[in-house]
C-alpha cells in the first residue's frame, strides 16, 4: 500500500514512544508517505495546526497534553484533517471521546501495520471524497457521527460505547453480509477476547433502543448461519 501517483501525501505522528515512532516513521515513508513528527502534545497541536497535512496519526497518551486534547483543541481551531487516534488496549472510553470530540478513526495497540495502513488510505480517500456524510438518519433515528450522538423523534438514545460503535460500523457497511466474527475484529478489536455471544447480545441491546419493534426488527437482520444486515 502506496500514498499514489502524484506530491507525497503528508501525514503527522504524534506519538512519544520512541520505538513506535522510529517503526512507523520507516514504513510510512517506505509506503511514499512524507511524515512530520511531534513526541508531546503541545508540540504536536501546534504543528498539526500550523503545517499543511493529509492525514494525522494521534496517540492518545502524550506528554504536556493528552490526545484527547490536542484533537478538541485542532477541531476548535478550525482543523478539518482527518485524524486517527491510537489507543492502549482496552481503552473504550478513549475511543469514543476521540470520536466526540472529532477524530475520524481509532486503532486499538498492539496494531497490525497493513490494518494501518488501510485505515490511513480510506481516510484519505475519504477526505478527498465530495459529499462525506457526518449524519445519518433512518426510520425516526437520526445519528451524528461527529458528535456521537443518536436520537429517535427527536428524544436522545443512551447508547452505551460499545453500542455506538457497533451501529456506526453497521451504518457504514449498510446492506452486507457481517459475521459474527468480523464484527468481534472490527469493533471489539483484533486483540479482544470477548465471544460472539458477545456480539448476539450488544445486538440484542441496540435492537432494544433503536428498532420499532426488537422483537421483528427491521433494521439489523438476523442471517441465519452468517451473521447479521444493516438495511436502514
Amino acid at each position: 500500500m502506496t500514498a499514489g501517483p502524484g506530491p507525497p501525501k503528508r501525514v503527522l505522528l504524534i506519538e512519544d514512544e520512541p520505538g513506535l515512532v522510529l517503526t512507523l516513521t520507516d514504513r510510512l515513508k517506505s509506503d511514499g508517505y512524507d511524515v512530520g513528527v511531534a513526541t508531546d502534545g503541545p508540540t504536536g497541536l501546534e504543528r498539526a495546526t500550523r503545517e499543511p497535512w493529509s492525514l494525522i496519526l494521534l496517540d492518545v497518551m502524550l506528554p504536556g497534553a493528552s490526545g484527547l486534547d490536542v484533537c478538541r483543541d485542532a477541531r476548535q481551531r478550525g482543523l478539518t484533517t482527518p485524524i486517527i487516534m491510537l489507543t492502549a488496549r482496552g481503552q473504550v472510553i478513549d475511543k469514543v471521546l476521540g470520536l466526540k470530540l472529532g477524530a475520524d478513526d481509532y486503532l486499538t495497540k498492539p496494531f497490525d501495520m497493513m490494518e494501518l495502513e488501510a485505515r490511513i488510505e480510506v481516510q484519505l480517500r475519504r477526505a478527498t471524497a465530495p459529499g462525506v456524510a457526518t449524519r445519518y438518519r433512518f426510520g425516526d433515528i437520526a445519528v451524528d457521527f461527529r458528535k456521537v450522538e443518536v436520537t429517535r423523534g427527536g428524544r436522545a438514545v443512551e447508547l452505551s460505547a460499545r453500542e455506538f460503535l457497533l451501529l456506526k460500523y453497521f451504518i457504514e457497511h449498510r446492506e452486507a453480509t457481517l459475521g459474527r466474527d468480523e464484527l468481534l475484529n472490527e469493533v471489539w478489536g483484533y486483540h479482544s477476547m470477548p465471544s460472539t455471544r458477545t456480539v448476539d447480545v450488544h445486538v440484542a441491546w441496540l435492537r432494544q433502543k433503536i428498532e420499532p419493534n426488537a422483537k421483528q426488527p427491521q433494521y439489523i437482520l438476523t442471517l441465519h448461519g452468517l451473521g447479521y444486515k444493516f438495511v436502514g
